[in-house]
């Protein structure tokens, strides 16, 4: 009886699942042709000359020079330079707020996404205006004598890092806030009445359960500033040239549509190798969490 009743349930199941996807196939088709058609559109892109020839001199042009290989290099050390603050600051911060009273997280987290409610353009130029050499930030530290000449904080590796990291905060605290407020306060309780200190709870407890929500932010994060241009390009006065630069350049001054196509490719399969690494080490993870308790 158990075992036709289950059959039953599952069936009833699937149909669901099938009837809920049927009702979502046409946005399915719709966005899925929004977002491969650019793709083959570039790919084809790749192997024209200006002449409209098919070749392949365009991926040995672009693959050739040390200028592509460059802009890959500070492509990942932006990225991976702003997913290491966005974790170092937004985990502390996401674990502070959901320890916080509602009304208190509330608040902090309506201060915490105001920057998202700016365009990006304007945040940015505002960060031009606190980090210039007569800016805001050099002004209070000459005026207080904290340093005897301005600091070079913008059109600069530095500034660049600044301004993403002040954009890929918030979205990369919202999961790991998330996940964290999720966590059965029983859970904690227990392991202070064992004699866990906050350090040993804050390891083996808050961060095995909210690892889901920071690799979801850092997925974000990185998917995000693989492709950021608006920042790098102003916060770092051309000085900072990642792939999404190169590739704007490429098309406003050598009109190469062919070189430009093979960079964006090239950013694709950047996106897609670090997506594909990020999941397979949330699986891992995942696994050693449920193998640990039988070892």
């Amino acid at each position: 009886m158990t075992v036709t009743v289950d059959t039953a349930l599952a069936a009833d199941a699937r149909r669901e699942r099938r009837f809920f996807l049927s009702l979502s196939l046409p946005a399915l088709f719709i966005v899925g042709l929004a977002a491969i058609l650019p793709i083959l559109w570039i790919i084809r892109q790749s192997f024209l000359t200006t002449g409209g020839e098919y070749t392949v001199g365009n991926y040995q042009k672009v693959l050739s020079s040390g200028l592509t290989w460059s802009a890959l290099v500070t492509t990942l050390e932006l990225s991976l330079g702003t997913l290491a603050i966005c974790i170092l600051l937004g985990t502390p911060l996401a674990l502070a707020l959901a320890s916080a009273r509602p009304r208190v997280a509330n608040v902090l987290m309506a201060f915490v996404m105001l920057p998202l409610w700016t365009a990006i353009l304007v945040r940015t130029y505002g960060w031009l205006v606190l980090l210039r050499r007569d800016g805001l930030i050099n002004a209070a530290l000459t005026g207080s004598g904290l340093t005897a000449e301005p600091l070079p904080l913008v059109y600069n590796f530095t500034g660049t890092l600044i301004g993403m990291v002040h954009y890929m905060l918030p979205l990369f605290l919202l999961p790991v806030y998330a996940a964290m407020r999720d966590i059965d306060p029983n859970l904690i309780r227990a392991g202070a009445s064992m004699g866990a200190t906050l350090g040993q709870v804050i390891r083996t407890v808050i961060m095995p359960l909210s690892a889901g929500g920071i690799f979801s932010g850092s997925i974000i994060v990185l998917i995000y500033t693989i492709g950021f241009f608006i920042t790098p390009a102003v916060l770092g006065g051309g000085r900072v040239n990642p792939l999404s630069t190169r590739i704007e350049r490429t098309l406003t001054t050598f009109q190469d549509w062919g070189s430009a196509s093979v960079l964006g490719i090239l950013l694709l399969v950047l996106m897609a190798l670090i997506g594909v690494m990020l999941l397979a080490a949330r699986r891992l993870l995942a696994q050693n969490t449920v193998d640990a308790p039988h070892a």
